[in-house]
């Protein structure tokens, strides 16, 4: 279900609340070839899926960078920031990826606003995606995005 926020104030309030999990989305070895097209990552692990069974996943996994452009998609799915004027991505102050995902394998993820603070050009909101493949032990990624709100 998506939270929607009308205002700075409903943001702040809800600092430290874990939205979702979205729901599930299936990483298939043709959405990984259109991100090796895309980006020109062509490694064998990621594309070679003759070369990666005999590799140490047994299989192709998913790019690192691939699993972190589904963050978009991800948030639509847990909240909505309906204030402002505009929302620019400031950029990433951490990201890491603890586990591979398998191709095949099905992410959900969840969301926590962790800070709000306030600058000239407008205020800026620190959001935890933790991303998670079904049945693994560790996140497959987990980043904490910086987007500007004005």
């Amino acid at each position: 279900m998506i939270r929607t926020f009308t205002g700075l104030d409903e943001v702040r309030a809800a600092l430290g609340d874990q939205l979702g999990p979205s729901d599930p989305l299936t990483v298939d070895q043709a959405r990984i070839d259109a991100f090796a097209e895309a980006t020109g990552d062509h490694q064998w692990i990621h594309v070679d899926t003759t070369r990666a069974a005999d590799g140490p996943f047994g299989r192709t996994i998913a790019h690192g960078y691939l699993t972190l452009s589904l963050l978009p998609q991800f948030g639509a799915q847990l909240f909505a920031l309906e204030f402002g004027t505009a929302r620019v991505n400031y950029g990433v102050d951490k990201v890491r990826f603890p586990a591979p995902v398998p191709v095949d394998s099905a992410l959900s993820c969840t969301a926590t606003f962790t800070d709000l603070r306030d600058t000239p050009a407008g205020a800026i909101l620190t959001t935890r995606y933790v991303v998670q493949a079904a049945d693994a032990a560790k996140p497959a990624c987990v980043a904490d995005t910086l987007v500007l709100l004005t």
